[in-house]
């Protein structure tokens, strides 16, 4: 009798037209102060706690030291160990001052263990002095859209200075992953010394030799990791930044001030809470921009007054079961005859709240000519004889 009920409720429900209350998408439980899950492909943020709020980011620094590095140095350069250099504290390598070794094989020493002493060697390299580089650091984040990151080393040892307080944002600090994995010329070679679980080398006069292991444990945790970077130091408590793949979904991690000791794993548990939401609340789907109603376009000095648009293509994004995608035209500005058929005339503006996606181009569907002078002699021929 009580599953007769049961079954009697849910069939009013349905005749009715009322929806049947489906669980919303659980929200993942994180131990992170700050954190933010973004769509590779996009940039867009996928789930964020606190992702605007400026914390110390510690080791991740070195994504940009090593992105820096990429671009303006030359791999095969010869490093000479500053004393300065070899006076950075733990975590290091044990460099000595005047030992010369291949800024490549410093790069490697820099991202698998993490040592802050080959960091410093490697800025000096290439922008001259710890504090050129840093400016070098500042000016590719305002390159890239950071606002809200500040540079002072290239290691991310607790600083500050007159500009503030080393820093960054969750959001930012994904941003400059993204940067890293799918927007630089050196992005493959990025990826290649973030994926190397051991490296061996020695110093150029072969009386010094090294083999470092990748601390980035999730690189044997899972599959699909395209590239990872632990940091910890007092002021900013554990800090991890990722680039995986899962599936053929393309997530960015970042966590700040992820637990202080004895809570080392904390991070591993938040990125798997983050990467298990948004594997399971987004999915990819296929947005078709061909035949899209495009309101009629004004063309100034035409033979007509206005002119139709068409834009092709599509474009296929992640979105969760609750998202919307919004389409906006925007007309060129000042467009004025004469146009072809074929000539752009706008842009469809393509966005998912309050975060624009991607802008794709209009074509004017037909031709309009201008209005010439044999065209103001026929309207005055017509006004006085017809």
């Amino acid at each position: 009798m009580k599953n007769y009920i049961v079954y009697l409720l849910v069939m009013i429900v349905v005749i009715c037209g009322c929806p049947v209350p489906s669980s919303a998408a659980e929200e993942p439980k994180l131990y992170a102060k700050a954190a933010v899950l973004m769509d590779a492909d996009t940039g867009r943020v996928l789930y964020g706690r606190a992702p605007d709020e400026a914390l110390p980011m510690a080791s991740t620094t070195k994504i940009m030291t090593l992105i820096l590095a990429l671009e303006y140095g030359n791999p095969d350069d010869v490093v000479t160990v500053s004393s300065y250099a070899a006076k950075m504290p733990e975590v290091r390598l044990g460099l000595h001052a005047g030992d010369r070794y291949v800024l490549q094989d410093l790069l490697y020493s820099m991202m698998l263990e993490s040592h802050n002493d080959s960091a410093c060697a490697v800025a000096e390299q290439v922008g001259g002095s710890v504090e050129a580089f840093a400016q070098m650091m500042n000016r590719k984040a305002a390159e890239i859209g950071l606002h809200d990151t500040y540079f002072i080393t290239p290691n991310g040892l607790d600083a500050e200075d007159a500009g503030g307080v080393h820093h960054t944002t969750a959001r930012e600090l994904a941003q400059l992953m993204r940067y890293c994995v799918t927007q630089s010329e050196q992005k493959e070679a990025f990826q290649a010394i973030c994926q190397t679980r051991q490296y061996t080398f020695a110093s150029c006069d072969g009386t010094r030799q090294f083999t470092v292991y990748n601390k980035n444990a999730l690189l044997d945790r899972m599959d699909g990791v395209l590239a990872g970077k632990t940091g910890f130091t007092g002021n900013a408590g554990y800090c991890y930044v990722a680039a995986v793949n899962v599936g053929e979904k393309h997530f960015i991690v970042a966590l700040l001030a992820c637990g202080w000791p004895h809570n080392r794993h904390y991070k591993w548990a938040d990125t798997r809470a983050l990467l298990a939401y948004g594997d399971a609340n987004y999915e990819y789907r296929e947005i078709k921009l061909a035949g899209v109603q495009i309101p009629a376009i004004p063309v100034a000095d035409g033979l007509e007054p206005a002119i139709s648009g068409t834009c092709e293509g599509k474009l296929t994004i992640l979105l969760s079961d609750s998202e919307t995608v919004q389409q906006r035209f925007v007309p060129e500005s000042g467009l004025t005859a004469p146009v072809a058929r074929g000539d752009m005339v706008g842009t469809l503006q393509v966005s998912i709240g309050d975060t624009r996606i991607a802008g794709y181009p209009v074509y004017a569907a037909e031709t309009v000519d201008k209005k010439d002078f044999s065209y103001y002699i026929g309207t005055v021929f017509d006004a006085f004889f017809y």
